[in-house]
C-alpha cells in the first residue's frame, strides 16, 4: 500500500526557483511523495537540495522533458496525482544566441509533459493538477505607467517569451479542450540564493567580488519588479493547493526598480560587506551595447492573488537584498562550483542516460 497521499512531479526541481520549490514541499508535506525531474543543464544544481537529498519522501530521476517516451514511462511508473512544471530555458540572451534550443524545451517540452498527464489521468481527473509556471516577460513592455495583470494581451518580444507564451497557450488550450485540470501562474524576476550567475544579481555580486566589470545594458534605464524567490515557492504553494482550475493567477514582489539603481544599491551594500571604500565597486559599471528587443519595464498587479488566496510578498526589496548578498557571500564554494563548471563534469561521470 501506498504510504502517501499523494506523489507529485516537479520538473527542474534542481534549478534556482525548482530547488526552494522542493525543498519547501518536502519539508512541509512529509506525506507528498515528491519527485524531483531535471536534465542538470548548466543551471541545474543538485548541491542546492543536499539538505533534504535524503529525506524518504524525496527522489531525483534525471530526465529530459523533450523525451516524449520516457516522459510517458515515467507517469506510467509513478502514478503522480500532480504535476509542477518549472522546467524551461529561460535566459533571454541565451535564447537570442540559440532560440531553437527554447522552442524544444519550452515547447514540445511542455507538450510531452501535458500529453503524458492527459493519457494517465483520463479516466479520473478527481484531486489532480497540471501547474505551469510561466514569467511575466510573456506580456511584452509596459511604458511608465500600468501593471500587468491577468488579462492582459500576450505581446512576447524576445525567442524566449515567445516560448514560454506559447506553452502557456497550450496549457490552456488542454484545458478548454480536453478538460484537463490547470492552473498557470506569471511572475516577476525573482532573486535570492542558489541562483546560477547568468542573472544580473548574483553575476553582479560575484563579479564584484573578483573586481571584474559589472556591464549594464544601454543606460540601466529598464526597469524590473523583484520577487523574493521564497515568497514565490510559498505562492506556488498556495496555487496549487488553494486555486481555481482554469484560473491563471500572477506573483509579484511589489518592488520596482529601475537597473541601474539597483545595481548602485547593490554595489554599496557589497562595498560594506567586503570592507572597501564606499565607490569602489560602482567604479566597476561599465556600459554595454543595449540587448535586442530589451523590454523597457515590466510590473506585476498581483492583487488577485493576495485578494483571493491571502498572499503577500514577506520581504522589502532591500532587506532581501542584502540577505541575498549574505548567503553568496557564505556560500562561496557553491559559487565557485558553479562558475567554474565542476559540477557539470560530476554529474557526467554519475549519471548515466534513463
Amino acid at each position: 500500500m501506498n504510504k502517501f497521499k499523494k506523489t507529485i512531479l516537479i520538473t527542474g526541481g534542481a534549478g534556482f526557483i525548482g530547488s526552494h520549490l522542493v525543498r519547501l514541499f518536502v519539508n512541509k508535506y512529509p506525506k507528498y511523495k515528491i519527485v524531483n525531474l531535471d536534465k542538470l543543464t548548466y543551471a541545474g544544481n543538485l548541491a542546492n537540495l543536499k539538505d533534504i537529498e535524503n529525506n524518504s519522501n524525496y527522489e531525483f530521476v534525471k530526465a529530459d522533458i523533450v523525451d516524449e517516451d520516457l516522459i510517458q514511462k515515467l507517469f506510467d511508473e509513478y502514478g503522480f496525482d500532480g504535476v509542477i512544471h518549472l522546467a524551461a530555458e529561460s535566459h533571454v540572451d541565451r535564447s537570442i544566441s540559440n532560440p531553437t534550443e527554447f522552442i524544444y524545451a519550452n515547447i514540445v517540452g511542455t507538450v510531452n509533459l501535458l500529453n503524458a498527464a492527459r493519457f494517465i489521468w483520463q479516466d479520473n481527473l478527481k484531486n489532480k493538477l497540471f501547474y505551469h509556471i510561466s514569467t511575466d516577460e510573456v506580456y511584452g513592455s509596459l511604458g511608465e505607467k500600468g501593471f500587468f495583470v491577468e488579462t492582459t494581451p500576450y505581446d512576447p518580444r524576445s525567442p524566449y517569451s515567445a516560448s514560454k507564451a506559447s506553452s502557456d497557450h497550450l496549457v490552456r488550450a488542454y484545458y478548454h479542450t480536453f478538460k484537463l485540470p490547470v492552473v498557470i501562474s506569471n511572475c516577476s524576476n525573482n532573486y535570492g540564493g542558489y541562483q546560477f550567475p547568468e542573472k544580473l544579481i548574483p553575476l553582479f555580486i560575484n563579479n564584484i567580488k573578483h573586481k571584474k566589470p559589472l556591464p549594464v545594458y544601454g543606460k540601466g534605464e529598464n526597469i524590473r519588479d523583484w520577487l523574493y524567490v521564497e515568497d514565490h515557492a510559498k505562492a506556488i504553494d498556495l496555487i496549487y493547493h488553494k486555486g481555481n482550475i482554469g484560473e491563471t493567477y500572477n506573483i509579484g514582489g511589489n518592488n520596482e526598480w529601475k537597473n541601474l539603481e539597483l545595481i548602485k544599491k547593490l554595489c554599496r551594500i557589497m562595498d560594506k560587506k567586503l570592507n572597501r571604500p564606499e565607490g569602489t565597486s560602482a567604479n566597476l559599471i561599465t556600459y554595454v551595447k543595449d540587448r535586442a528587443g530589451h523590454d523597457l519595464r515590466y510590473a506585476i498587479d498581483s492583487s488577485k492573488l493576495q485578494n483571493e488566496l491571502g498572499w503577500k510578498p514577506s520581504l522589502q526589496f532591500e532587506e532581501g537584498l542584502e540577505k541575498t548578498v549574505d548567503w553568496y557571500l557564505s556560500n562561496e564554494q557553491w559559487l565557485d562550483n558553479v562558475t567554474s563548471g565542476a559540477y557539470q563534469k560530476y554529474y557526467k561521470e554519475q549519471y548515466v542516460k534513463r
